[in-house]
């Protein structure tokens, strides 16, 4: 299994040329200036450092006996 995903979405916000600005969630890019972070242009290099992954789901902790009878 691969470490990091091959079909990953071109987004500034997790480029090697942009870098993430404080004010109104943008990205200060250095080959286009300040922009969204979902924009992406051909100069696109993936960072895995500045990706932030999804949160993982949250497990059901609230088990009783019923859940682990096979019937």
């Amino acid at each position: 299994m691969p470490l990091f995903n091959k079909n990953i979405d071109p987004r500034c916000a997790y480029c090697e040329h942009g870098v993430p600005l404080p004010r109104h969630n943008e990205v200060g890019c250095a080959q286009h200036g300040v922009v969204d972070p979902s924009y992406h242009c051909r100069h696109f290099r993936y960072d895995p450092i500045k990706r932030v992954p999804p949160k993982p789901v949250k497990l059901r902790r609230d088990y009783d006996d019923a859940d682990f009878q096979i019937y």
